[in-house]
């Protein structure tokens, strides 16, 4: 395989913060790469490193073999999906028109973006003839999820961002949205790079995780080897998933 995204000694900082070390590794085609870490990590920094949003202030990001910095900054942006947690999705847009905002910056016809509004929308799970015409304040937290998704996929973007998508919804609407995403990435085969603070979620959906702590990267492995893991912040977020279990383990027991 190929990187599609390659951080080569990226560093980011603010003043005399660093809030980005020296960070190296590679994307490669087709895999989800997990940024995981506690707040103030440094993975949603190095998330919008990836699309422009900020650049670094020692070393490289490359997207598809070129600079951040060598990209024209508009032709990088629609280049690449986006997908955050608020969704930000046009309140007087209909969802067909917020699907097809950069299809129609990209000059399509509408023939052709009204065939990709209705294919997307099926593909997260939404029927255009009963969603297409509808605005945001119409839907749920967990519909307006599934918009942004369609709207990030519009215009066949070669890489994925997701940031805490699935942070503001409820538990059960949230493992719907994983079960989608993991759907998604078996049948269009993209490139994702995708920001959480849950192991759980990191485990269920990375190809590779890539665990920082205080700005650094800490470890790359498979799920399965992050799992095995015997580093200090690695065995940290696996506790999480003990306690979770022992927790639930807990309540099912009648009191004494």
């Amino acid at each position: 395989m190929s990187a599609v995204v390659e951080f080569r000694a990226a560093s980011y900082r603010i003043g005399a913060r660093e809030i980005l070390k020296s960070l190296t590794l590679s994307v490669e085609a087709g895999e989800t790469l997990v940024l995981l870490g506690r707040s103030g990590s440094g993975k949603t920094t190095a998330l919008k490193m990836v699309n422009g949003l900020l650049f670094p202030s020692a070393g490289e990001v490359l997207v598809d073999g070129t600079a951040t910095t060598a990209w024209e900054p508009v032709r990088l942006k629609r280049r690449i999906g986006y997908v955050i947690q608020e969704i930000g999705l046009f309140p007087h847009y209909t969802v067909a028109e917020n699907v097809g905002v950069v299809p129609r910056l990209e000059n399509w016809d509408a023939p052709r973006i009204r065939t990709r509004v209705d294919m997307l929308l099926r593909q997260v799970g939404l029927d255009p003839e009963q969603f297409a015409a509808r605005y945001p304040a119409q839907l749920s937290g967990g519909q307006r999820q599934r918009v942004g998704v369609a709207r990030a996929l519009a215009a066949d973007p070669s890489v994925l961002l997701f940031d805490e998508p699935f942070g503001a919804v409820d538990p059960v609407t949230r493992l719907d949205l994983q079960k989608q995403f993991l759907a998604l990435r078996r049948d269009l085969g993209k490139t994702a790079i995708f920001v959480t603070h849950d192991v759980r979620e990191a485990l269920m959906l990375a190809s590779r995780i890539a665990l920082l702590r205080d700005g650094a990267l800490e470890l790359l492995a498979t799920p399965r080897q992050f799992l095995d893991a015997t580093g200090v912040e690695a065995r940290a977020f696996l506790a999480c998933l003990d306690w979770k279990v022992g927790q639930a383990s807990g309540l099912s027991q009648d009191p004494q």
